[in-house]
This record gives structure tokens, sequence and C-alpha cells, in this order.
């Protein structure tokens, strides 16, 4: 993962549950829509297959990575099968240490104060807030006030409409999964309307730069 690239387009899809025979064209309908960084779940049935596929599909055109790696033994997984980043809604110490020694980009997940803050010195690239729908935007401004110097993404909840509100407030990253990646579509093969609502997140970071961007890039 460049993590220059991603900082200049922050915004990360999650794939948790989706089938092989369907990775191929979705990767091409997500890259259509000018998204760059994608997660794959670990807890995904045959999610070391998945990573391979996508990453074979996307060529050097999408930043993939694994989510939800718990144990080392899923990051050994997820690295054997060409992840190039590392998530997880929590912080596993040994896996963020692994990460960091071997200059994997890492994203721990954390809720409360203490925790972002433990996330942030055990080594993270960016802190993972999860889950932020029950919390809302105004949570990241309360934490930027102490922690101005911890890069948060906010995780679970972001749509295309309230995006430029988590940037406002401090998120230096976005990332979504079901309400984009829906588990109709995925079973109608509907590419299309996939595409279309990844394209309005796309739209809706490209219209906060205009407005001036968040509080850290």
């Amino acid at each position: 993962m460049d993590e220059g690239v991603f900082r200049k387009k922050p915004i990360l899809g999650i794939l948790r549950g989706v089938k092989a025979d369907i990775i191929e064209p979705l990767v091409e309908s997500v890259i259509s829509a000018g998204l760059e960084t994608l997660e794959i779940t670990m807890n995904t049935d045959g999610a070391a297959d998945l990573i391979r596929k996508a990453k074979k599909a996307s060529g050097q055109r999408l930043m993939l990575g694994a989510g939800t790696v718990l144990t080392m033994q899923d990051l050994k997984i997820a690295i054997q099968s060409g992840a190039s980043f590392i998530v997880m809604p929590v912080l596993v110490n040994e896996v963020v240490k692994y990460c960091v020694s071997n200059n994997i980009p890492v994203f721990p997940g954390a809720f409360t104060p203490q925790e972002v803050y433990e996330a942030h010195e055990a080594g993270a690239t960016m802190v993972k807030v999860f889950p932020a729908k029950f919390i809302g935007p105004e949570y990241f401004r309360q934490l930027k006030g102490p922690f101005n110097n911890i890069e948060l993404l906010a995780c679970g909840g972001v749509s295309a409409d309230n995006l430029k509100d988590y940037f406002a407030n401090g998120a230096s990253a976005v990332s979504f999964g079901s309400s984009v990646f829906r588990k109709d579509w995925l079973i109608k093969r509907d590419f299309a309307s996939i595409a279309r609502a990844v394209k309005n997140f796309v739209d809706a970071w490209s219209k906060q730069l205009e407005r001036g961007g968040n509080n850290i890039l």
C-alpha cells in the first residue's frame, strides 16, 4: 500500500461475504467508479483466494488489503495472499508490532479515547474508529482535541451524504461496506448499482477537496 496515494483519496471499500465467482467483475466495477483502495475481510469464506483473485484482476490499479485480521495466523495468510495493508476491528498488539517492523500499513480498531491512544502508541498508520455510526462526526472533533496528531479512519455508518461531516470534524479517512456492497446487489450481480454507489463516495470526496479538504490533509 502506498500511504501517500491513500491519503490523496482516503476512501476504503470493505468486502465481506462475497463469492469468488463475482470477484473479477466486482473489482472492475469499483475501479471504473474511481475507488483505489479495497479490503477483503478474513472472516469471508475463501478470503485468501479472493485476495489473490482480486489482486490478479486489478493489477496495479487497486491497493488491496485484508480486514478483520485478529490473529497472527490471519496475518500470515493475508500477507501470503498478497494483502498490502492490514485492518482490524480492535487492537491486536502482536499483529500491529509485526506490521510496524515490516513496514506494512496497519489500521487497528478503537472506540474509546483510551483505545485510540493505545492503538496509536502501538504504531497504527491510522486508528480505525469503529463503529462510528453510534457516535457520529462530532465524536471525531472531540477526539481531535487531545489527539490532534492521531489520524483517524471513520468506519461504520459513513455515507456519501455525511462523508463531509466526518472530514470536517477531523477524520483523515473514511470507509464503507455493506451499504454499498449490498447483499441483494451482489446476489443479482448488479455491478452497475454498486459502481454508482462507489462513485457517489468518490464524488463526495472530490467536493470535499473543493471545500478545502479536511483538517489533516
